[in-house]
């Protein structure tokens, strides 16, 4: 799944869009502790009041947000398990009949409880419908409006969301002109931070595929393993965070640990080009080959095929493991990299690492920045100290 496939089926999520059909909406309240169902609640989505509505896609729109291999992960389903998530939810999507939609949905929600303790009372929530695509790319000169030439594609989308209770407040009168103390004991559904959830199916090169799901977590980097293995039965991850700490480990043991800014910024230089080159639709991915170059073109001495396998099979057990190149290096063009000491934090951007150098000065390592301007301080120009 492309991150323009995702944005694309985000930007359909708000009321009144002629490409998005919203059919049923169910909720389902568990309580803390006991992770007992409380309440559950279904019906169509048009007779919800606007207000809701709006929360609603709202919530929508947030789960979808994020990067992905950070907050959303593409996931290919198992059917090896006892009850097979991709089973239900294939049937879930095919059913015309809502009752039946509904049954699948709580027997996931089953699935959500067994050997699971919620911190929280916590809400989750299904929709089911439809959204509609281009069969081809549109031609502005072109008479007919795209909408004739549109394919639709079922979708189901379920969001969990913890509850918090309302913070006690003081208020005014204004009729009875006096203070009053205000309680409110209804928990509020926290739908502007979702806790994770899913969008099923994928999309892969513009078509549905059953066979995968969109798994969506609420924080950057710390999908719930237990929820995509036990829940979903899907496969497991790598996060961006890990990869690139794998990649890391790699060219450390590759290099011997002997990398200077200059060479690290060149290593993040030949990644950004690849990036930047990449033709295909599919991201770019970066092998042994690809990792031995990069080393070699930045200056990296005794770098040899060899060597580089070793290292791979050292420490992901596997040689031709490929890392996406997204996921190995900080955002090229902001200030992505932080240069951590007990006196300051530096933050420099990957392509700005070649005018910072460690040195050894009077006997103590400093860090030597290289710069173009006077440097000032607090409106104070500092003076310059020839070494």
């Amino acid at each position: 799944m492309l991150k323009k496939e995702i944005a694309y089926i985000r930007k359909q999520f708000k009321l009144d869009h002629e490409k998005l059909h919203i059919y049923d909406i169910l909720n389902v309240y568990i309580m803390k502790d006991s992770s007992e169902i409380y309440h559950f609640e279904r019906q169509p989505f048009e007779l919800l009041d606007r207000e809701k509505q709006e929360l609603y896609m709202g919530n929508f729109k947030k789960l979808l947000l994020g990067e992905l291999d950070q907050k959303l992960f593409e996931l290919r389903l198992h059917e090896e398990a006892e009850a097979p998530t991709r089973v239900m939810l294939h049937q879930g999507l095919v059913t015309g009949d809502a009752e039946e939609w509904h049954d699948l949905m709580m027997l996931l929600v089953e699935k959500m409880l067994a050997d699971t303790t919620y911190e929280k009372d916590t809400v989750v929530t299904f929709v089911r419908g439809q959204y509609y695509q281009p069969t081809q790319a549109r031609n502005d000169e072109a008479e007919e409006s795209e909408n004739n030439e549109m394919f639709s594609n079922p979708f189901i989308l379920c969001s969990v969301n913890s509850t918090e209770q309302p913070r006690k407040t003081l208020q005014f009168d204004y009729v009875e002109r006096e203070f009053k103390y205000n309680v409110i004991v209804d928990p509020i559904i926290k739908l502007s931070t979702p806790e994770q959830g899913f969008f099923y199916p994928s999309v892969t090169d513009g078509y549905s595929d059953v066979n995968r799901i969109l798994y969506c977590s609420g924080r950057a980097n710390e999908p719930n393993a237990h929820f995509i293995e036990e829940v979903l039965n899907a496969e497991t991850t790598v996060t961006a965070l890990e990869e690139r700490s794998i990649f890391e480990e790699i060219v450390k043991e590759v290099s011997e640990d002997q990398l200077d800014a200059s060479m690290i910024a060149s290593v993040y230089e030949e990644i950004h080009q690849v990036i930047e080159t990449h033709e295909e639709e599919e991201p770019p991915k970066l092998d042994y080959k690809d990792v031995e170059r990069m080393l070699t073109v930045s200056g990296v001495e005794n770098v040899t095929p060899e060597k580089v396998e070793r290292a791979f099979e050292s420490i992901v057990d596997n040689k031709n493991y490929e890392f996406k190149a997204s996921s190995v290096i900080p955002k090229f063009n902001s200030k992505s990299i932080k240069i951590t000491t007990k006196v300051a934090t530096i933050s420099v951007s990957p392509q700005d690492l070649k005018y910072i150098k460690q040195v050894n000065y009077q006997g103590r390592k400093s860090i030597l920045i290289e710069v173009d301007e006077d440097v000032i301080i607090e409106g104070f120009t500092l003076s310059t100290e020839e070494l």
